[in-house]
Formats: structure tokens, sequence, C-alpha cells
């Protein structure tokens, strides 16, 4: 199945002022079920699905997050905890810097263990982040160059 460029096909029915009617959806393909009586299990149905939308990368991504503790160690889960994979790049959030560092140290390490547990899940490299710094923003209303909650006295 090939992907279309919508917008070299808009781009064209701009300049020849022909337009084509976009078909966005794939079109349905039913296959034959078996018609004995039985009903079908629900595991066979699932990855049908799975299979049928292409979805063995998000289901391995998601494994991955949820079998984060076991992947990588109790020491090591107990301190990290995995916030996102986008284009290859796992980012991990430290409980301290230092975690962070050490980490960082070890990183090769890690980074074949996870891709020997999560097949499936592209996991190219690791970017290890500390904690978050505290915010002292209230509301949803701020003045810029204000100094926060010290900023009462004048």
């Amino acid at each position: 199945m090939s992907k279309r460029d919508l917008a070299i096909d808009l781009f064209k029915s701009f300049k020849t002022g022909y337009s084509k009617k976009f078909r966005t959806t794939a079109p349905v393909v039913q296959k034959e079920r078996k018609d004995n009586g039985d009903p079908e299990l629900i595991s066979e149905l699932v990855s049908n699905l799975i299979d049928e939308r292409d979805w063995r990368s998000g289901v391995a991504e998601g494994t991955l997050f949820t079998t984060w503790p076991t992947m990588v160690g109790s020491e090591i889960a107990a301190r990290t905890t995995p916030l996102s994979l986008v284009d290859g790049a796992l980012t991990v959030q430290t409980s301290s810097t230092a975690w962070a560092t050490q980490l960082t140290m070890v990183s090769n390490e890690l980074l074949a263990t996870i891709q020997k547990s999560a097949s499936g899940a592209l996991v190219e490299s690791l970017v290890f982040i500390g904690p978050h710094a505290p915010n002292w923003k209230k509301g949803i209303r701020t003045i810029r160059g204000a100094r926060g909650p010290r900023d009462t006295y004048g």
C-alpha cells in the first residue's frame, strides 16, 4: 500500500484547475469468516486487528513502558520513569541529576539490554533528564518579568 502525497495532489489540482475527490480512508476488506457457527476467540480477533492496522510497533512501545521494571531492574526502575519514545530516542526522567549522570555513563549497556528485552520497539538512543525544578506559577494568569512569590514588596 503506497502513501499518497496530498500536498502534491493539491498543488496539481490548483495548477490544472482539476479537482480530484480524495479518498481519505482505505477501502475496507472483509476477510472470509469461518461460518461453522462457533464463536471466535477474542485473542485471535485482537491479533488480527493489530496485524491489519499495522500496530505492532505501537504495541511493542506500550509493552516497553509497562515492563520497564523487569527490563532495567528494580534499583534503576525505582529511580527512573520512561517518559516518551520519539524518533527512536527514549526519554527517561530520573529522581536526581546524579542518577541522570550515572545512567548516561552506562547508557550503551542499558540500551543493549532494552533492545534485547523489548523486541519490536525501535529504541536507538537514550536521553536522561533530571527532575524538574519547582514551579512557582499559580493560576493561569501571570505577568512576564515578575519575580514570582517574592514580587510583593514593591
